[in-house]
């Protein structure tokens, strides 16, 4: 462990079929009003909301509604959630979805708490919150691992920009974990959130340091347990066991506790932010197109470690091979699995049929200064191209 490095995560975190037994306790140590967060209406098919409104009222808490939060969630939205806080003097926020009603609520809490324009302040200008609303999640899709960090991705429709922040004073309050509320999400969004939590655990292994380390063993271990779970999940949605296997994989993913003592890269993550800003196409899919393609192009950069991750994820054989032919065969062997488990490997496959936009995305794209080769326009374009 080369690099020094503080972790310290206070979420509490409550997972299993029981979970939700512990809500009217938690509620009791925040105000009166409550806002609940959700996206389009899920969560009442599976009587999620009845449930929630019986603990609600049982708990004698008056109730905000702020629904509609849509995959990407955009900067209007995050506007209309701040206006009803304010509007309605809420003193808690529950999240019931995916990531994308985390971080809308955490770009709600920080908003309505402070009297700053959020978008330019928080998400442009990388100012931390001095305050904010205490909020808490039930996750029902798991993936982005927003409910056991301070990160939070909002997409301004205006300026063609989808971006992210992680502030450490920002992680909820709690969260509910409980994998029969994954059940009902379908075949796409399961394997989109598969996806992106490989990623976030790859974002964070193939990058320095490279010397032998606990965080980068911990990430081999979980990327092992998503691919053996990940095929369980799509013959039998649900096994209880396996997708409980899954929803804690894509916490552990992104709670900072594998990027302890690592740089992490993060440059698959800003190109794909910029796809969905352009294309608004689901981010885990995104995620797996373009990953095989980064990773193929900046292989030389990170050979030993590309050389370790097919071995020790992958098992690849070493038998008469050159180290590069050896990583390669691991990337292949990535791009296959999220082949096998129908995510899209192209970026045709997301719809995208202009391969001449995919040049003037790449000229928007952040930079990650930490990745084995930092990239230049043109290395983006290239990516792209490849992944086209």
């Amino acid at each position: 462990m080369e690099l020094d490095f503080c972790f310290h995560n206070p979420t509490k975190i409550y997972f299993g079929k029981g979970a939700i037994n512990n809500l009217k306790d938690e509620l009791k140590k925040y105000g009166n009003t409550i806002m609940l967060a959700y996206g389009k209406g899920s969560i009442k098919k599976i009587g999620l909301y009845d449930e929630l409104m019986k603990i609600f009222n049982e708990a004698g808490k008056k109730v905000v509604e702020f629904s509609g939060i849509m995959p990407n969630p955009t900067a209007a939205k995050v506007k209309e959630g701040i206006k009803l806080v304010r509007e309605n003097n809420v003193d808690f926020i529950l999240a019931v979805g995916g990531g994308s009603t985390m971080d809308c609520t955490k770009a709600v809490s920080m908003g309505a708490a402070n009297d700053v324009e959020f978008w330019d302040y928080f998400y442009m200008n990388y100012n931390p919150p001095k305050n904010k609303i205490p909020f808490g999640t039930i996750v029902t899709m798991v993936g982005t691992g927003s409910e056991m960090n301070g990160g939070s991705v909002i997409t301004n429709e205006d300026v063609k920009i989808k971006t992210g922040v992680v502030y450490p004073n920002m992680l909820p309050d709690f969260s509910i974990l409980n994998p029969e509320y994954t059940y009902s999400l379908s075949k796409f969004q399961m394997v989109s959130g598969i996806c992106d939590m490989m990623s976030h655990i790859m974002e964070q292994y193939f990058s320095k340091p490279d010397t032998d380390n606990v965080s980068d063993d911990l990430s081999e271990a979980l990327m092992k347990n998503i691919i053996k779970n990940a095929y369980i999940c799509i013959e039998n949605p649900n096994d209880y066991n396996a997708r409980g296997n899954i929803m804690w994989d894509a916490t552990l993913a992104l709670n900072t506790l594998i990027g302890c003592s690592k740089e992490g890269d993060w440059e698959v993550h800003n190109i794909e932010h910029q796809l969905s800003a352009y294309y608004d196409v689901a981010h885990g899919m995104g995620l797996a197109a373009i990953s095989p393609s980064y990773y193929r192009h900046i292989i030389d950069f990170g050979l030993s470690k590309f050389k370790k991750f097919a071995i020790n994820v992958f098992g690849v054989s070493t038998d008469n091979k050159t180290d590069k032919e050896i990583a390669l065969e691991g990337i292949n062997k990535l791009e296959k699995f999220f082949k096998n488990i129908g995510a899209t490997t192209t970026l045709r496959e997301l719809g995208i049929t202009n391969k001449e936009e995919l040049n003037e995305i790449a000229k928007t794209c952040f930079v990650s200064n930490s990745a084995y080769k930092v990239m230049s326009i043109d290395d983006i374009k290239a990516i792209l191209q490849n992944a086209f």
